[in-house]
């Protein structure tokens, strides 16, 4: 996994220099449809969902793999309730697969089927506390069900991971040495932070983290990593402590369950969509993505949707994008949202860890690097 990880990233680079671009790794939506309805998700509130036929899945995967890159996110909604899923995946067991779960049904029959897999890993995503949890995700007796999860896929064997959107009413729990130490005694391999988005039907944006916790998150992360026997992933920030838009670079685009290519799983616009011609034709050929890459560094290294949403909605109605939210709204809903810090803005902090700078210079998404 991790040579072929590094191959990988050393083709994208390479391809970079060429003037080719395809990018390093993909995430892929397989389906809209999810048991929870969770405070700033960017699939709740669509007009009718979505769910990827197999074969395009397979089409995906295989085109993605004749370019040398072998790691893929599987997105949702919630992916476990993607029947197809684990029939797909079997056929490329020469790719690792992140399954992005809330682990609500990751009983221990599914957990053995990953270890039968053997290519695919949970991330399961912790939203706060027994107090906290159910208010973010709307449902009954998450934290408890999340932690099942979690214990069921370490039982099982599985390299597991957890992943917590910080925002507002979970920072503490973030942060907190305790929590961090009940995921080591679990067996948990890697604790991967994001930073809280305020994105769809219900974007919540007063959950948005202020300048200075985003600051208190970054330091917390860098010095943790030494003090934890627990790896801690980010997906925002460089080797010296400088913002990343992972879109921005190219390292990853989103594909929906509908097809869509979009430039990842918050900005929900698109110009292309898989099958309409060869991956490797729509990545060369595409003005949007291209503009894109090239208009948002000169504006932040953060997360544009989240400094300036109205400037996102003006781009995406130059190029004629497609809205890809389901919901049909997506470019009013921008130009109405207030502008809230993101990962772009403080002050750097560097890595300490010559790993951690190591990885985030030579390796990427799935080796733990940026997620």
């Amino acid at each position: 996994m991790g040579v072929k990880g590094i191959f990988s990233f050393n083709r994208y680079q390479r391809r970079l220099k060429k003037g080719v671009f395809f990018p390093a790794f993909h995430f892929i939506s397989v389906t809209d449809d999810c048991n929870l309805n969770c405070q700033g998700c960017w699939v709740t509130g669509k007009k009718k969902n979505a769910r990827m036929p197999p074969g395009q899945l397979d089409q995906i995967i295989s085109e993605t793999k004749a370019k040398g890159s072998f790691f893929f996110g599987i997105l949702g909604g919630e992916p476990l309730m993607y029947k197809p899923l684990f029939e797909v995946l079997k056929k490329h067991p020469d790719c690792y697969f992140q399954l992005f779960t809330n682990g609500i049904l990751l009983t221990p029959a599914v957990a053995g089927e990953l270890r039968k897999l053997a290519n695919i890993t949970p991330i399961i995503s912790f939203e706060g506390d027994e107090n906290v949890a159910d208010i973010r995700r709307r449902g009954n007796d998450v934290f408890r069900r999340t932690t099942e999860a979690v214990e069921n896929a370490t039982r099982a064997g599985l390299i597991t991971g957890v992943a917590i959107s910080v925002c507002k009413s979970n920072i503490g729990l973030a942060l907190s040495p305790e929590f961090i130490n009940s995921l080591i005694k679990k067996n948990v391999a890697y604790l991967w932070y994001y930073i809280y988005r305020p994105v769809g039907a219900d974007s919540t944006v007063e959950l948005a983290l202020e300048k200075e916790e985003i600051q208190k998150l970054r330091q917390f992360m860098v010095d943790a990593r030494s003090g934890f026997d627990i790896a801690i992933i980010d997906a925002y920030w460089d080797d010296k402590g400088n913002g990343l838009c992972p879109a921005a670079t190219g390292l990853s685009h989103h594909i929906n369950a509908s097809g869509y290519i979009e430039p990842c799983p918050v900005i929900q616009f698109a110009t292309d969509k898989v099958g309409e011609k060869p991956l490797a034709e729509i990545y060369r050929d595409s003005i949007f993505l291209d503009k894109m890459k090239k208009e948002i560094p000169k504006k932040t290294s953060g997360c544009i949707i989240m400094e300036d949403p109205q400037w996102l909605a003006g781009f995406v109605e130059k190029h004629a994008a497609t809205d890809t939210s389901g919901r049909g709204n997506e470019a009013e809903r921008l130009r109405k949202m207030p502008g809230v810090p993101s990962h772009g803005s403080g002050i750097p902090v560097p890595e300490k860890s010559w790993i951690y700078r190591f990885a985030k210079k030579r390796a990427f998404f799935g080796l733990g690097a940026y997620g």
